[in-house]
Order: C-alpha cells, then sequence, then structure tokens
C-alpha cells in the first residue's frame, strides 16, 4: 500500500472509518490508553484539534490495550471516558493493536515506511500523515502533543 489513505479503521461507535475520507487533510494518529501515565495527553490532543481542525488538521485516537493493558475497556467505556474526563470530540477508532502480527495494517505500513525504530513503544506515539496520504513525522510518547516539533510540523503539513 502506497498512502496512509488505503487504510481503513472501525469506528469507536462501529462504523467504517477511512483513511481516505481524510484526503487533502493532515491526520495525527496517536495509539492511546485510559489508564496510562501519559493520559492527560488527551487534553492537549484535544487542544490541537481545537487550534487546527478549521485548518484541516484531523486528530485520530487509536485506543490501545498492548502496552501494559491500559486501556481494558470497551468501545463504549473508552469513549465515556474521553468525553467526561478530557472533553474529547475528536474521532475515536475501535479499540485496535498497534504491535507485533496482529496490528493494525496502518501500523505495519507506517513501520515499513519510518523504519521499526518509529514503531510504538508505548501509549500516546504519534504519527503525522500528510495531505497526500503520506508518512509526514513520528513522535515518541514522552513527547507532548502541543511541543513546539509538533506543532512546526502540523503547520509545515498544513502549508
Amino acid at each position: 500500500m502506497a498512502s496512509a489513505h488505503d487504510f481503513s479503521f472501525k469506528a469507536i461507535d462501529g462504523a467504517a472509518l477511512p483513511l481516505a475520507g481524510f484526503k487533502g487533510k493532515v491526520v495525527l494518529v496517536v495509539n492511546t490508553a485510559s489508564e496510562c501515565g501519559y493520559t492527560p495527553q488527551y487534553k492537549e490532543l484535544e487542544v490541537l484539534w481545537q487550534r487546527y481542525r478549521d485548518r484541516g488538521l484531523v486528530v485520530l485516537g487509536v485506543p490501545c490495550n498492548d502496552f501494559g493493558a491500559q486501556e481494558p475497556g470497551t468501545e463504549a467505556e473508552v469513549k465515556s471516558f474521553c468525553e467526561i474526563n478530557y472533553g474529547v470530540d475528536f474521532p475515536l477508532t475501535a479499540k485496535a493493536h498497534v504491535t507485533g502480527k496482529d496490528a493494525h495494517p496502518f501500523y505495519k505500513w507506517a513501520a515499513e515506511v519510518a523504519g521499526e525504530a518509529a514503531s510504538p513503544r508505548w501509549n500516546f506515539h504519534k504519527y503525522l500523515v500528510g495531505p497526500d496520504g503520506a508518512l509526514a513525522a513520528w513522535f515518541p510518547t514522552k513527547m507532548s502533543p502541543t511541543a513546539k516539533d509538533v506543532t512546526a510540523a502540523i503547520e509545515e503539513a498544513l502549508g
């Protein structure tokens, strides 16, 4: 597959969520978890979404239970947690694997494109996809979503 637009997730409500629907937009794909030390990053992700969505940024949360079993809830529980605790209204996918043989195809593609070093090592790993579906950048868990490196990459991708 040549671009992120070739992949599809299932939305947290069960509907299809093809990344092709985001052609022309910049997408920050973040594997998330509700019981992680980095969970407060949801607040910063929401800040990015509010700040840049009118310019074409989509923040896409991918709930994941791969690291420390820190996303044990159902999709309904995850959605409720995000809305109540962090005011999240950016799109969320259904729970997905991001590592190993069962990793979602998007994550396998990203690892092929960016190299194994760019693969998620923990929750809140970030991939930035450009308007053309190319992988533009990636950021490790510890980097705040509102860090200068992240916002500069978003600004550049938005043009």
